[in-house]
């Protein structure tokens, strides 16, 4: 069975990349590995040398996951019959995408995520992933490029 990894991060491009993921996942007969990575901000840290509270990290993982449950939700038809996983990690977005697709035949993702410049034609996690994908990589057009 063949294992397509996409990046969701709640963004209109991730959404395009999983629509696009689990309609390729589907033709080929295979599943889909639906990633959101998160991480500790910046913000807790400052001003004390104490590592955050455990329910923090715990409360982040949780969102994560069920941001990542509810964007195959609205993905609607397109995750009909189609085998999903999900999968929520601690790290920075791109080595953890990297990371997930060591063994996957494919990784998806959207052109633009959440953070960086508006107007720029790839974002920096795409572009890196781009780069260092042990896999062969689809960047999925923001819907308003298309």
């Amino acid at each position: 069975m063949s294992a397509i990894v996409v990046g969701v991060d709640g963004s209109e491009s991730a959404r395009a990349a999983l629509r696009f993921a689990l309609e390729e996942a589907r033709l080929r007969g295979g599943g889909a590995r639906v990633v959101a990575a998160w991480h500790v901000p910046t913000a807790v840290y400052s001003g004390t040398l104490m590592p955050p509270d455990a329910s923090l990290i715990e409360e982040l993982e949780v969102d994560a996951r069920q941001a990542a449950e509810r964007a195959v939700e609205d993905a609607g038809d397109a995750a009909r019959g189609v085998e999903v996983e999900i999968v929520a990690r601690e790290g920075e977005a791109a080595h953890v995408l990297l990371e997930e697709a060591a063994s996957a035949d494919l990784l998806v993702l959207g052109s633009r995520g959440l953070g960086g410049f508006r107007g720029l034609l790839l974002g920096s996690v795409s572009q890196q992933c781009a780069h260092h994908a042990p896999c062969p990589v689809v960047i999925v057009p923001h819907p308003r490029e298309l």
